[in-house]
């Protein structure tokens, strides 16, 4: 501690480095501490990382001469409080990269010696907050794919035990959480579709409420049915007329008025035209649209 004349004391300073430094230790009284250059070999990737992949690091390799953004961690003792048995993915590593894994892996690979880092040992309260802190970072990002995502979002939900409680520390609606666990009934081939774009993500979510074993049978006949040419109609006939967005709105809304429709006859018409997938698609739209005009 400094003498109340303002000045340092060295020889404290100097004891308090090494073994005995309260930064090293990760103590909460160094939370927010910013360090630089933190040597590569004290580091380690976020073992509980929910992407799969790094992926192509080229957007990264000025990182060999210039750091734009810190990377957050946690100490290994604040790590190992929560994840007691990660000991060996650590390995000698004194601080674990929540934030920041891509530049982690971008400054090995462009001959980086020390990554700047933010000490955030208050995110390791609990495991939640770790979990949160990483996906929050990558969640919606183009890079991270919608498997990963799903992932990330069933790591959440296992932990906090509640699917709930997880979109609200999400900032996301129950239907979307619902809708991303389910991607993860997909069989592995269609999981790879979904990645690599060749499947869409409403069609996908359509075929994981279809047993496992009939799925990819259910998703070839998709694709049969669509090749098909169109049956009873001339060459030349246009394809009926489609309202726009808006269009629609005003047309449903005439109908609703003209019949006094009930929210309960509506229901009941939705759940009668629109599938389980769709339904769910439109609480999450009347969701939204109820939080704008609240704001």
């Amino acid at each position: 501690m400094a003498p109340k004349g303002g000045k340092v004391n060295l020889a404290e300073l100097v004891g308090s480095v090494g073994d005995r430094s309260i930064v090293d230790q990760g103590s909460g009284t160094a939370d927010g501490v910013f360090r630089g250059n933190i040597p590569i070999d004290q580091l380690v990737a976020n073992p509980r990382n929910p992407r799969d992949t790094v992926g192509d690091l080229s957007d990264l390799a000025s990182i060999a001469d210039r750091q734009l953004q810190p990377a957050t961690v946690v100490s290994r003792a604040a790590w190992l409080n929560l994840w007691p048995g990660d000991t060996s993915e650590l390995g000698d590593a004194k601080w674990v990269v929540v934030n920041g894994c891509r530049r982690l892996a971008a400054a090995r690979e462009f001959g980086r010696p020390g990554l700047d880092a933010v000490i955030r040992d208050s995110i390791a309260n609990d495991r939640q907050s770790v979990l949160w802190a990483a996906i929050v970072e990558n969640i919606d990002r183009r890079d991270f794919d919608i498997i990963e995502e799903a992932r990330a979002v069933e790591l959440m939900v296992e932990e906090i035990g509640n699917a709930t409680e997880a979109a609200t520390r999400l900032g996301k609606s129950k239907g979307w959480v619902s809708q991303r666990r389910a991607l993860l009934n997909l069989a592995p081939e269609l999981q790879e579709k979904l990645r690599a774009g060749d499947l869409a993500v409403r069609e996908a979510r359509a075929l994981a409420q279809v047993p496992f074993a009939e799925q990819l049978k259910a998703w070839q006949a998709a694709r049969e049915k669509e090749s098909e040419p169109t049956r009873g109609r001339e060459p030349n006939d246009a394809p009926p007329p489609r309202l726009d967005a808006a269009k629609t709105a005003v047309a449903l809304s005439r109908a609703l008025r003209r019949f006094q429709a009930k929210p309960g006859s509506v229901a009941a018409a939705v759940v009668e035209s629109f599938t389980p997938d769709e339904t769910r698609e439109l609480i999450d739209a009347l969701e939204d649209r109820l939080k704008s005009a609240g704001s």
